[in-house]
């Protein structure tokens, strides 16, 4: 389906003063090329200047019958004839023929050293270039200036090459060096008489690099963009990628042409093409074999062909159509680049392949996967169409008419990937395409766009002698096939007289085709009129603002129309594609051609600077028609209402603003649409800075509890609404529940309320209505009643809610637990809710509490690690805190909160807390500062007696701490113990607390460790008892490892443990226990 709106693209028009009657035309490079019937002259108009004056003129050498045009590098191409040959020629430097009687230079292919370029002089250059066939049709790379030539079943690549002036001067000074040694003196004067400023010149050449053999296709015309090469017959586009790789293969000979094949081009009766559409990989299964003829001399590297795109036509006889009506025509491949690319270094974002019948038109994308985009139905025979990045400009008979096109929606989604998700979107590549009001000519032939200017050549509506003369043939068929069927008809038994359908399809010529081989149409030379017009469209931004005028008809009648919906949809594309543009102007306007001839250095500062304007203009309008569009669809259905929520945030407008536009009014019976409360609960459900007024969020609190009362807790826990009227909120909180009764989350959002409007009894009595994990569950489901921010991520600054201060008040264990759980369900990460106790003030008591919970909850390693790290840190820093505090002397220090978990409370209940070992107790120092100290004594070392804790870890922090001090010995022994330092800790046990060695060892020489009784205790008990023969606790501390000995060794063992010079009635006792265990065992 094709939409119409009345919308004009065109502002004004122009007529070329051309002198002799043009016979084809062609632009670019900011010129239009003229070409006079007969075809053996060029004439360049400028059509970026008022009047189009005239740029240059020049001959050529034979007649014209094709001629294009390459932006790089600025030549121009033709097939001429003359002499019953076809040539296939290029004119460089052609701009230089605006001087009267400047010279030319023609020269073959590869040629390049000799004539007035090589000796200093600038001039236009005529380039014969060779074929075996008979060129066809020809075409020019946009990206790379490469040329494609078409002749009977072969396509030629020739790789445009630059060469600059200098080094050609060097090559041919050489070369006649070795040739012609007296030549070196007159070759190095020539080379000072060059001029300096022509040094940096760029020769242009080319190469012929690869053939491609297609015996079952004849072009009649070809495109080239980028590696994509497209060629069309009659009936049939194909279109194939060219890859360059460095792998040298074996050059494959190019295929034989099947004669057998073309035999049917030969007969009378036309044998009917079944339609095929082949797309990516299936277009290799086509009936076109294509070959690979590598001939490239410098280029090294190998050629791979994959087939794109194959599509091929049946025409349909029964519509009035004959076989000539039916061809294609206007094959063009089109590139577009995304704002961030070069279009110099980069190949394209995107191309686009168009083609044409008679009656419709065909855009497809070719990369990222090929799919068609639209198709064109056409009111009436259209003659000839050009694509371009705004719109399809086509040509009927008597009119010129625009179509929209879908490329700009390809490149954005290939631009931005951010493209159809909740942040950003696009109308689709699938949207339906519309006609834009038409401008009506007489006997228009052709068509050509360069930039803003469509120039059309019209001509009297005459038949030429070739069309005299098809036009008798033709009837000519037409009465032998009408003859012929129907002497068929009446052998059996059927009269086509008497039947008015018959009568009428024999009418009608679908057997015979000789006729409709068609050559190009050749202008007459009676010269009975014509006309050469440039007509320029409209900026992009003044049709879009013709497109907004024409969408308020839809708006005032039917605001949720589809027409309106299509319309700004149309109207943003065409806004994407001018910023496309835009960002590219600058890129291109590098390699204008006609920058060396341009005399006004501000110019380039000048256009830069417009170019900006224009961006800027088109951005703002861009906004605008997104809140447009976000309004389209936030009236709209439930399938496309998400869209308001990327329209509306692409436009920039306030929440304030986006609720302004969707105000019902007091007569309406409609509410608010699905799409705008689908914008407004993603809008409150992000962290965003955007606070509303007490107005707009009390506004929001109606939207909702008319709409959807249910999202009511959402919306109230959003940070955005935290200007809203607590008591107006209050009563419709208490009203839904009501109507829908009580849960946690309403619960606490009433209490929040309540603490908003300082009524602290009232807000006791709702918390209190729940247990307290019924009351986290709640915090669970609505994590924002505690924490705002932190949407974005770990570093997203977050913050505390009055609810959240409150409850650090009044329930710590109640935060801390709900802390704990939305940690555990992905609502808060662990840095942010350290950040959010140090907003409250509480880092070194309900943090850590926070942290010993964690420990108690958390099943990840890595989480788990940190917490023991942090909090052996934090009862450090505590036991040196208020040591010095004790040796300060510091009575007015504020003692901390007491902790929610005491030491044997965290033993009990956590498996990382080990239980204290007994020797511990033997160490505990005889007076304690504080309860505090002694509580985080005794959580370090439970934490160094349990078994997740690393010692490596800690043990640097430990150094913090003096040994001079029981506990502080306590702990560096455990950290010892731990490192399996056995015989060091019981030395340094000895020396410090003798009396708790015996619990020490009972406890720690267990098992693998018990040679330690005899083989470190005893001795060292020994010596020690022998230097002290007082000390009643080693002694003490010798009979009790004695019994031990002597209940783990045998008799023989215990007597060479015996020292020599020992008391034997101390001794004996022991060894005889040892003996009779013994003997008893």
């Amino acid at each position: 389906m094709v939409h119409v709106y009345n919308c004009h693209p065109f502002c004004s028009q122009q007529i070329v003063q051309v002198e002799q009657e043009p016979g084809m035309v062609c632009c670019g490079g900011g010129a239009l090329f003229v070409v006079a019937t007969g075809g053996c002259k060029v004439e360049a108009y400028s059509v970026e200047r008022e009047g189009c004056p005239l740029i240059c003129r020049f001959a050529t050498m034979g007649t014209v019958k094709s001629i294009q045009h390459s932006k790089i590098g600025d030549y121009l191409v033709t097939i001429e004839e003359k002499n019953n040959a076809t040539y296939l020629r290029a004119y460089t430097n052609w701009r230089y023929q605006a001087e009267e009687k400047a010279r030319v230079g023609v020269r073959l292919l590869g040629h390049l050293l000799r004539g007035a370029s090589v000796r200093g002089g600038v001039q236009m250059e005529i380039i014969e270039i060779p074929l075996s066939e008979r060129p066809l049709a020809v075409a020019c790379c946009s990206i790379t200036g490469d040329l494609l030539v078409g002749c009977e079943n072969t396509l030629v690549l020739f790789t445009l090459r630059r060469q600059n002036q200098q080094s050609l001067q060097n090559q041919s000074q050489q070369i006649l060096q070795s040739t012609w040694p007296n030549s070196q003196q007159s070759s190095s004067q020539s080379q000072g008489q060059s001029s300096s400023s022509n040094q940096n010149v760029s020769i242009l050449d080319f190469e012929r690099s690869v053939i491609l053999h297609l015996p079952k296709i004849k072009p009649k015309r070809v495109a080239l963009c980028g590696g994509y090469v497209a060629v069309q017959a009659e009936l049939e586009v194909l279109v194939l990628k060219l890859d360059a790789s460095s792998e040298p293969k074996t050059r494959g000979e190019s295929s034989e042409t099947n004669k057998a094949d073309h035999l049917e081009d030969q007969a009378d009766f036309l044998v009917l093409p079944r339609h095929q559409e082949l797309l990516g990989d299936r277009a290799k299964d086509c009936d076109i074999p294509v070959s690979i003829e590598k001939t490239g001399l410098e280029d090294r590297g190998q050629y791979t062909l994959s087939y794109v795109l194959f599509r091929r036509f049946s025409p349909d006889f029964f519509q009035g159509c004959n076989v000539e009506e039916t061809q294609l025509h206007s094959l063009q491949l089109y590139p577009l680049f995304t704002s961030n690319q070069s279009v110099s270094l980069e190949e394209p974002a995107c191309v686009f392949c168009f083609f044409s019948l008679p009656t419709a038109g065909y855009l497809y994308s070719l990369k990222g996967g090929v799919e068609l985009l639209s198709a064109y139905q056409y009111p009436e025979k259209v003659l000839e169409a050009v694509l371009t990045d705004h719109l399809l400009h086509v040509i009927t008979k008597n009119a010129l008419q625009c179509f929209t096109v879908r490329c700009a929606a390809v490149a954005a989604r290939i631009e931005d990937p951010y493209i159809d998700t909740t942040m950003k979107a696009c109308p689709p590549c699938s949207l339906e395409v519309c006609a834009l009001r038409m401008q009506l000519f007489i006997g228009l032939r052709s068509v050509c766009v360069y930039g803003r200017h469509v120039i059309l050549l019209s001509t009297a509506d005459t038949e030429t002698p070739e069309e005299t003369e098809r036009t008798t043939q033709r009837r000519g068929l037409q009465l032998k096939e009408h003859t012929m069927l129907t002497g068929i008809f009446l052998a059996v038994g059927i009269d086509p007289a008497t039947t008015p359908a018959l009568e009428s399809l024999l009418s009608r010529p679908f057997l015979s085709r000789k006729w409709t081989i068609s050559s190009p149409k050749e202008t007459s030379s009676a010269g009975h009129g014509w006309n050469l017009y440039v007509v320029d469209t409209v900026t992009p931004l003044t049709l879009y603002q013709e497109m907004i005028e024409y969408s308020q008809r839809y708006a005032e009648t039917n605001p949720q129309a589809q027409s309106l919906r299509h319309l700004l949809s149309e109207a943003h594309l065409l806004l994407r594609a001018s910023l496309l543009q835009t960002s590219g102007q600058q890129q291109n306007s590098e390699g204008d051609p006609a920058a060396p001839l341009q005399t006004d250095a501000d110019k380039p500062a000048e256009k830069q600077t417009a170019v900006q304007t224009d961006r800027q203009e088109l951005e703002e309008a861009l906004g605008q028609n997104c809140a447009q569009l976000g309004d389209c669809f936030s009236r709209g259905s439930q399938n496309d209402c998400h869209l308001a929520l990327p329209y509306y945030r692409m436009s920039g407008l306030s929440v304030t603003e986006v609720m302004a536009r969707n105000r019902p009014h007091p007569s309406s019976p409609h509410s608010y649409g699905a799409g705008f409360l689908f914008y407004l609960k993603h809008y409150l459900l992000e962290e965003t800075e955007q606070i509303l007024s007490q107005e707009a969020a009390d506004e929001v609190i109606d939207i909702f509890s008319q709409s959807e009362p249910s999202q009511l807790v959402s919306v109230c826990a959003s940070p955005s609404m935290v200007n809203m009227s607590p008591a107006r909120t209050l009563r419709i909180l208490q009203h839904l529940e009501d109507t829908a009764g009580v849960s946690v989350p309403l619960t606490i959002t009433m209490a929040t309320m309540m603490l908003l409007l300082d009524d602290l009894p009232q807000y006791t009595q709702l918390m209190e209505r729940h247990a307290e994990m019924l009351l986290v569950y709640g915090f669970i489901e609505e994590s924002r009643l505690l924490l705002h921010g932190g949407g974005g991520g770990q570093h997203t600054h977050i913050r505390p809610t009055a609810l959240t201060r409150q409850l650090a008040k009044s329930h710590p264990g109640l935060l801390v637990a709900a802390m704990v759980a939305l940690h555990e369900n992905n609502k808060v990460q662990l840095e942010q809710a350290d950040h959010i106790f140090k907003e409250l003030g509480c880092e070194n008591c309900l943090q850590v509490d926070f942290w010993e919970a964690m420990l108690m909850a958390s099943s990840q390693d890595a989480v788990i690690q940190e917490l023991l790290f942090r909090l052996a840190s934090v009862y450090i820093d505590r036991l040196t805190n208020s040591n010095s505090d004790a040796h300060a002397n510091a009575p007015h220090t504020p003692s901390r909160r007491k902790p929610l978990k005491s030491a044997d409370d965290l033993i009990n209940s956590c498996s990382h807390y080990g239980g204290l070992y007994p020797w511990l107790t033997v160490l505990s120092p005889a007076h304690i500062t504080s309860s505090q100290h002694l509580e985080a004594l005794h959580k370090l070392q439970s934490l160094l007696c349990g078994p997740s804790l690393s010692v490596g870890s800690v043990g640097p922090l430990l150094e913090r701490l003096s040994e001079e001090t029981l506990w502080g010995f306590s702990l560096h022994l455990l950290c010892a113990t731990r490192r399996g330092q056995y015989d060091r800790s019981i030395e340094k046990l000895l020396d410090r607390c003798p009396q708790a060695i015996i619990a020490y060892a009972n406890h720690q020489l267990q098992d693998k460790n018990m040679a330690l009784w005899w083989q470190k205790l005893l001795p060292e008990l020994c010596n020690r008892t022998r230097a002290a023969a007082d000390n009643s606790i080693l002694l003490s501390a010798l009979k009790e490892t004695l019994v031990v000995v002597a209940m783990e060794t045998s008799p023989t063992e215990f007597l060479e443990l015996i020292p020599d010079d020992g008391t034997a009635s101390y001794f004996l006792p022991h060894l005889l226990a040892c003996s009779q265990r013994h003997l008893l065992a």
